[in-house]
């Protein structure tokens, strides 16, 4: 495995919109491997593949409450969410910087895992928070935008 380059905020590639995954192959399942690996590294509860530079749409997180459990997103796509909650957010690609931001505490979501089989997750507090800040990522939108918006 090896530890993956996180591209760094104002890095314009941030703002890249990832692709679609077609199949899970042997070379998505390394560039997961590097993730995880580049994740652990960096002390990270979440990466997504457009921070280390790699324009496809798979997101990895931890669940906090599982320890430990890992859950990779290939595809993910939000299919419902409700309330509220208001967490310190931070990010791998914004060194020392740390906000609140408004998120859904609720969330459910559909993905494609390890084994190209589709799947479902409801999510609710700090894990739908990683999730959905790592979905942003996918779609070129950093925690901080949030801040803007409240501006």
């Amino acid at each position: 495995m090896s530890i993956l380059n996180i591209l760094q905020h104002p890095d314009i590639r941030l703002r890249s919109i990832a692709k679609p995954v077609k199949t899970v192959n042997k070379k998505i399942k390394t560039i997961i491997d590097n993730m995880f690996e580049t994740m652990y590294k960096n002390n990270g509860i979440g990466l997504a593949a457009t921070q280390v530079d790699i324009n496809l749409q798979i997101a990895i997180v931890v669940d906090s409450e599982k320890k430990n459990n890992p859950i990779i997103l290939i595809n993910p796509t939000i299919l419902h969410y409700s309330g509220n909650i208001e967490v310190e957010e931070g990010c791998l690609s914004i060194k020392n910087k740390r906000a609140i931001i408004s998120r859904y505490s609720y969330i459910e979501i559909s993905a494609t895992n390890w084994s190209n089989k589709l799947f479902f997750i409801k999510a609710h507090e700090l894990l739908a928070v990683c999730i959905q800040h790592e979905i942003d990522h996918l779609s070129g939108k950093l925690f901080i935008d949030y801040l803007q918006q409240k501006k």
